[in-house]
């Protein structure tokens, strides 16, 4: 007997597919187009081939902006998930302490990347900012206005204060759902400390890092706002990363042939480092489940 099959719920995903379509596919292609184009204005444009491509690679200002890019993210990346595990660690699991904390690691993430950037910046002022007066009167004649090192470390300390607690919750969810069968063994085996949190947590944890990381560094490697309002990429050049470039080229200088070629490498970098990060962290995950094995 044949089995019939009922291709009416493809229908179903419709809605979806255009939805997709409009957003990401037709834009996508736009711009693949615009990037093998010298475009002049609505009706005068030449085609260029891989010309824009050459020399957007070849651009000593984009190569620049590319190696502070990924000093940025890895920087934020090695900070961020060690401390987002340890405050998981050690946030209460249960009760009314659990929910009270709960609200006050979450309060960060609501507040919008702009604004983020404008209390920072309030923030580490000289004469009326608390951390800027601070340091001053310590004697420290920080600046982030005029000294690269001020300005990049206030850039880390806010990325770090507003999506530490992302991966905060992502472990402590986590965390949540390993069965207490687990830490009962533990307790029998008279197991320590790190031994739990090494062959019990870690391992249950991957697939939530799994998730943090990649969310995580596909988001700095395309931060705007927050270094746009707090430093606006200078002293000089020296915040200026890969976003504030593009942004700067496709709507400030009109390039447009350029910037859509830009915004493509742009895109493939951030899909082939984020393919590594999966593709090593699942390795890992593979490589613990052959040990217990």
């Amino acid at each position: 007997m044949n089995k019939v099959y009922n291709n009416r719920a493809w229908w179903l995903i419709l809605p979806m597919l255009l939805l997709v379509a409009f957003s990401a596919v037709i834009p996508l292609m736009t711009v693949v187009n615009y990037s093998v184009q010298d475009v002049f204005d609505a009706n005068t444009r030449f085609f260029t081939g891989t010309e824009w491509f050459k020399v957007m690679l070849n651009d000593p200002a984009l190569q620049a902006a590319v190696l502070r890019q990924f000093a940025f993210s890895l920087t934020v990346l090695a900070i961020e998930v060690p401390l987002g595990i340890g405050i998981a660690l050690i946030m209460p699991k249960k009760g009314w302490q659990a929910s009270a904390v709960l609200i006050l690691v979450t309060m960060p993430l609501l507040i919008p990347w702009n604004v983020v950037g404008s209390i920072w910046q309030i923030f580490t002022r000289g004469d009326i900012g608390l951390m800027g007066w601070s340091l001053r009167e310590l004697g420290y004649g920080y600046n982030i206005t005029s000294s690269p090192v001020d300005a990049w470390a206030t850039i880390i300390l806010m990325d770090v204060w507003h999506w530490t607690p992302l991966i905060a919750l992502l472990c402590f969810s986590g965390l949540r759902s390993i069965p207490d069968a687990y830490y009962q063994a533990a307790r029998i085996d008279r197991a320590s400390k790190w031994a739990v949190f090494r062959y019990i947590q870690l391992p249950k944890l991957t697939n939530v890092l799994v998730i943090g990381v990649l969310l995580r560094f596909m988001h700095s490697f395309m931060i705007y706002a927050e270094p746009f309002v707090l430093t606006g990429g200078g002293p000089g050049s020296s915040t200026t990363f890969l976003s504030q470039s593009l942004t700067t080229m496709a709507i400030g200088q009109q390039d447009l042939g350029p910037s859509a070629a830009f915004s493509l490498i742009y895109f493939l970098i951030i899909l082939l480092v984020t393919w590594v990060f999966y593709t090593a962290i699942m390795n890992m995950q593979k490589d613990d489940n052959n040990q217990e094995a």
